[in-house]
């Protein structure tokens, strides 16, 4: 069983081939484009996916030895995402699958983050709470079965990955800022600075607070010393990342203890965050819990965790028929 997975939400194309459960290549290309503009540009985004999709689509094939031929269905994102990026896969995919005479998977992005623990070993044993956190989602997800997924807490405002990014811009930091604020936080002192705490009822989070608050701070310090966002770079980072972690992992916690599951995982581009890895297994280690991480290529967007996804879908005969659109905010239902 050959299954073909695209993903293009928002500003990586790529594509994977799994076979009978295995992922036998995942390839993915990147947008520079969007350092120029401090952030992504949904129109070049888009158009950036329809230079790349042939060629990467290609190469997935090339990499897994097999043939268009050999295929047995076409998966892809239908969202969330943006739209204009949705539209190219999601066209790429319904094109190919009616061309081949072969189905087509709709996959959630989201879920397929989830789904990113089934890849490889070792894997969290049913049920099991997922923190999935990256630029545009921040939840908490009790995953009862493959299909089974319940959203107990998230975001009422920003996401983490957001809330990273918004900060690095803020020092002048370029796109993507996220990895460059874990890459100096690790060189400072992350008790350097204080900053609130947000308080949402039972399992949601909110970052707008924060962000607002590291705006401010550094309006009054560099006030007060124009060279000091150069001089405290690596305490000022290693300061947010730590009120950050500590917001997500404390209700991580909450989650855990209430329910009284051991088994935790987390998923998402901000599951790449070092500061964030280690500290959910030093919680993990007090708190006795299983702690699951995907393999860094499946943290961030990528087609392998798609083709997860569609995996299972095919198992179960769940297609998608000719007349499916992409889904910008697609639920979990």
């Amino acid at each position: 069983m050959n299954i073909l997975a695209i993903e293009s939400s928002c500003d990586d194309t790529s594509a994977a081939i799994i076979s009978n459960g295995k992922i036998q290549s995942n390839i993915v290309a990147g947008q520079l484009i969007h350092e120029l503009y401090g952030g992504v540009v949904p129109e070049l985004a888009s158009r950036a996916h329809q230079q790349h999709i042939v060629r990467v689509v290609d190469k997935a094939i090339q990499v897994a030895n097999i043939t268009k031929k050999d295929l047995n269905a076409i998966a892809f994102t239908r969202g969330p995402g943006l739209l204009g990026s949705l539209l190219v896969g999601t066209s790429f995919a319904k094109a190919m699958a009616l061309a081949l005479g072969i189905p087509l998977i709709e996959v959630n992005h989201m879920q397929a983050h989830v789904l990113a623990h089934f890849i490889d070993e070792p894997r969290p044993a049913f049920p099991f709470l997922c923190l999935t956190v990256s630029g545009g989602h921040t939840q908490i997800v009790l995953i009862k079965d493959v299909d089974k997924m319940e959203i107990l807490g998230e975001t009422q405002d920003d996401a983490v990955g957001e809330a990273f990014d918004k900060t690095a811009k803020l020092l002048g930091l370029p796109y993507p800022g996220g990895p460059l604020v874990d890459k100096h936080a690790q060189l400072g002192n992350h008790l350097a600075y204080e900053f609130p705490l947000a308080e949402m009822p039972q399992y949601n989070f909110s970052f707008s607070g924060i962000k607002t608050s590291i705006l401010y701070f550094l309006k009054k310090r560099v006030e007060e010393n124009p060279n000091f966002v150069a001089e405290n770079i690596n305490d000022i980072c290693a300061s947010v990342q730590h009120t950050l972690v500590r917001m997500v992992l404390q209700k991580l916690r909450r989650a855990a203890r209430d329910l009284k599951i051991r088994e935790v995982a987390i998923a998402g581009g901000v599951s790449a965050n070092s500061g964030l890895r280690k500290a959910l297994f030093e919680m993990g280690e007090k708190e006795g819990w299983n702690v699951y991480i995907p393999d860094f290529q499946y943290c961030t967007d990528n087609a392998g965790m798609i083709a997860m996804a569609a995996h299972f879908k095919y198992q179960k005969g769940d297609f998608s028929s000719q007349e499916v659109s992409p889904l910008p905010r697609m639920e979990w239902g």
